[in-house]
């Protein structure tokens, strides 16, 4: 990387929205982050509200597809009631944006007429 490029990216922490993480996983499909909003020194910011991200892999024949969105929880068991129904949902929206990608990227595509061409007429 050269010295311009490295110049132009920003590396400045953003003191006032750090977080400690907690992750919980079933070992199977479900992750479960835990966004504990924290202070410069590390102690707990009560300010601001925790939260839940799930997350979960799905292999698909072209590779892994991660699926992750926020929760609506305000607590682990929330979190964990919460986390199938978010998952399906997610999923159900990255599924809907991958075909219209496809729909779009077959727009863009040149319309190859077939026809027979028949020298001479």
């Amino acid at each position: 990387m050269n010295e311009e490029m490295n110049n132009q990216i920003d590396f400045t922490v953003n003191k006032s929205e750090l977080y400690r993480e907690v992750v919980f996983t079933d070992l199977r499909a479900a992750s479960i982050r835990k966004l504990v909003p924290i202070l410069e020194d590390g102690t707990d910011d009560k300010t601001r509200d925790v939260i839940f991200v799930g997350a979960t892999q799905l292999m698909t024949p072209e590779g892994t597809l991660p699926i992750q969105t926020r929760l609506k929880a305000t607590s682990l068991k929330q979190a964990l009631d919460e986390f199938p129904y978010a998952m399906r949902l997610a999923l159900s929206e990255v599924v809907e944006e991958i075909k219209k990608m496809q729909q779009e990227h077959q727009q863009r595509q040149p319309k190859d007429d077939s026809r027979i061409i028949i020298p001479g007429r």
